[in-house]
């Protein structure tokens, strides 16, 4: 379904932050337009301002936001919802610990929903992601996630000639997430701490899950794509500088070995430390040869390998520059559905 006899798809954007800002841009350029922005709601005025005086700079008159469709504070998800129609798109790409209730709201009101990671911060919430996807279902609602992954164009043709065959059996997965990242500082004297810990949302388990939820689950993501499969157990070990005075609750670095049901591995190797090694990549180790699944920034990078070493002078098979980034791509895949009626419910497969 789509809202309106004018063919065009209202947008509410909820948390305008980066990626609300750039999820709304892809939503512009989507060949599957037309759409229109006409709500936004942000905890904090400063962000709304900000992404609403970029996005109209850029998209002009098809961000419609006056002023009584800007909404600030706790409750403003909740406005900006009520300002669609059944068939338009709330966009929910602010904080995971608000995320299952903005998102159960979505769906009675009949709207469509992309949402950004991370979906949930604690096993009740992730089950309540899963059960709001099982209603949008039963209403034929569209529901897109952000693991933007899933929509390259390089990695679905890998993926298909992993399934032929072309990489044998898949024994081992190396993903990596190395990068700096600094530690967060006392709170300012003058700013409340729930504020402090909204606006540092990645350092409190509770907002965002953390880096690791935040950051990682795309690895997560790709290795069991890649598999085809859930793993059956994980082995993890995590760490924190000696003497750290990082006043978030995170860890620094983490190593998970994930086992699936048929014996294979995958080591998913995290680390969030300035001055150190970096790398940002999937790899792939079949009985054949070895490939390369993902770049820096998720990027499309793709190869197959001619043996098991990955090194760019023993490539067999490059995938080509991706005509669209992963989230453009999702985007397009997302407003296609509501256009033609497609179905598209990725809520559980996010959730999980």
């Amino acid at each position: 379904m789509y809202a309106g006899e004018d063919n065009t798809i209202r947008l509410a954007l909820i948390g305008c932050g980066g990626r609300g800002c750039g999820a709304a841009a892809n939503a512009f350029d989507s060949p599957n337009g037309p759409v229109r922005l006409v709500a936004m709601a942000d905890f904090f005025k400063d962000r709304l301002v900000n992404a609403q005086k970029v996005l109209s700079e850029q998209y002009g008159a098809r961000v419609d936001v006056p002023p009584e469709r800007r909404f600030v504070g706790f409750d403003a998800w909740r406005e900006a919802i009520d300002c669609l129609r059944p068939g338009d798109v709330a966009m929910l790409t602010g904080y995971a610990g608000f995320r299952p209730r903005q998102l159960e709201y979505a769906v009675r009101k009949g709207v469509n929903v992309f949402m950004e990671k991370s979906f949930a911060t604690d096993p009740p919430a992730v089950r309540r992601v899963i059960e709001a996807g099982e209603a949008a279902e039963k209403k034929n609602l569209k529901i897109a996630a952000g693991l933007q992954c899933r929509h390259s164009r390089n990695r679905q043709e890998l993926i298909k000639r992993i399934r032929d065959g072309q990489l044998g059996d898949i024994q081992l997965i190396r993903a990596y997430r190395m990068q700096p990242c600094s530690p967060l500082g006392p709170r300012p004297a003058a700013v409340k701490d729930l504020h402090w810990q909204i606006r540092n949302f990645t350092q409190f388990l509770w907002v965002s899950g953390g880096l690791f939820a935040e950051m990682d689950i795309h690895q997560i993501d790709e290795i069991c794509w890649i598999k085809d499969a859930w793993p059956v157990a994980a082995h993890g070990i995590g760490g924190r500088v000696a003497n750290s005075t990082d006043c978030g609750q995170n860890l620094d670095s983490f190593t998970i070995e994930w086992t699936f049901p048929d014996g294979a591995k995958a080591f998913d190797i995290v680390r969030w430390l300035p001055n150190c090694h970096t790398e940002f990549a999937t790899y792939i180790h079949g009985t054949k040869c070895a490939a390369q699944f993902s770049g820096s920034n998720h990027e499309g990078t793709v190869h197959i390998y001619k043996d098991q070493r990955c090194a760019n002078d023993n490539i067999g098979w490059r995938a080509p520059k991706e005509v669209a980034t992963p989230w453009q791509a999702e985007w397009d895949v997302l407003l296609d559905a509501i256009r033609h009626d497609r179905r598209h419910n990725e809520a559980r497969r996010a959730a999980l």
